[in-house]
């Protein structure tokens, strides 16, 4: 059995997610024990697509004592945002004001994200991370998908591997948002990428392909995916507005629109398939269903508004509290099990050869 675990593009409401992993950790360590159990122990894929490709690098990053132990604790990557978040989204009035009439192509200025990603990750590599992931982009030249993948950087060396804080940039440039993200491979390559939730806002489908694809000996009924979301806004546009407003001014209308109906999209398709091999419960999606109590906006990081948000994900949690103790059971028996799996073959092996 394969366990994914794929986070949602949301901008600041990455919060949302990042909070059910703080849970989560919580949980695992209380129910087996472990004061220092970590999420990465308990799923083999991890995906993500913005600022959840920025979530699965924190909760992957490798600690420099032990290169096979995690650096960061989820609430550590949590604290991304709640430490953060309103300095990576202030800009001056006079940026506003000239991004309001064309004059400036994105709203925030890029270096500021860029320090924060630096104080996380230094030089440290995509290859280097302690687990399987993917973390998507859009290559705007090539006009096509662009997918970091661990695996490949370790398998191809250089030419497919990154610094890690330059794939946090990629998967994080949303159009109008942040400057287009113009990076390098090791091996010098050029790479201008915008953020993946342009064709991939939910990573889930991205993730399960690229299990069956690289563990060939599993099936879709092998694979279990915990899919956690950002919230669809589902804010309604004005079709005489739309028609008056300069096309760079309705810029973050249409990310959202985009966006939203890419998570949408994929979590029906998701349901479909694994109610089509008759293991519906393979496939959970946790996200709020309801966003009114918060401003939604990607940007919207006032302190006033995060608090709006960790009140809405603390109480998303709580309605799921059972789903949640339940999952957790379920990742504890799993690793058990794995255990016992790897004991049973050493046993057997000297049991052969003596």
């Amino acid at each position: 059995m394969k366990r994914i675990l794929s986070i949602d593009g949301g901008g600041i409401r990455g919060i949302i997610p990042g909070m059910v992993l703080v849970s989560l950790e919580q949980k695992l360590k209380k129910q087996s024990n472990n004061p220092d159990a970590h999420l990465s122990e308990y799923f083999d894929f991890f995906a993500g697509t913005s600022t959840g490709g920025i979530l699965v690098s924190i909760l992957l990053c490798p600690h420099p004592n032990d290169p096979t132990k995690p650096r960061f604790s989820a609430q550590e990557a949590l604290d991304i945002y709640l430490e953060h978040g309103t300095e990576i989204f202030t800009t001056s009035s006079w940026r506003r004001f000239l991004n309001q009439f064309g004059l400036l192509t994105e709203l925030y200025d890029e270096h500021v994200l860029e320090k924060v990603l630096e104080s996380y990750f230094g030089d440290m590599k995509l290859s280097q991370l302690i687990k399987p992931c993917i973390i998507t982009a859009y290559n705007i030249e090539l006009r096509k998908n662009h997918i970091f993948r661990q695996q490949k950087a370790i398998s191809h060396g250089e030419s497919r591997n990154f610094l890690l804080k330059d794939v946090c940039r990629a998967t994080s440039a949303a159009p109008t948002y942040f400057s287009v993200a113009e990076i390098y491979s090791l091996a010098g390559t050029r790479y201008p990428l915008v953020d993946g939730g342009v064709f991939a806002h939910s990573p889930a489908i991205s993730a399960l392909l690229e299990v069956l694809k690289t563990f060939k000996t599993f099936k879709i009924d092998d694979v279990h995916i915990l899919s956690l979301g950002t919230g669809i806004a589902k804010n309604a546009y004005n079709y005489e507005d739309f028609k008056k407003k300069k096309a760079i001014s309705i810029g973050p209308a249409l990310v959202d629109i985009m966006t939203s109906s890419s998570s949408e999209s994929n979590d029906y398709f998701l349901h479909q398939l694994f109610r089509s091999v008759q293991q519906s419960s393979n496939y959970i999606r946790l996200e709020p269903s309801n966003l009114s109590s918060i401003e939604p906006s990607l940007d919207a990081a006032s302190k006033g508004n995060i608090q709006k948000i960790v009140s809405l994900a603390d109480k998303m949690i709580s309605d799921n509290e059972y789903l949640l103790d339940a999952l957790v059971i379920d990742l504890i028996r799993e690793k058990e099990k794995g255990k016992e799996k790897k004991e049973l073959t050493v046993w057997q092996y000297l049991k052969d050869k003596f």
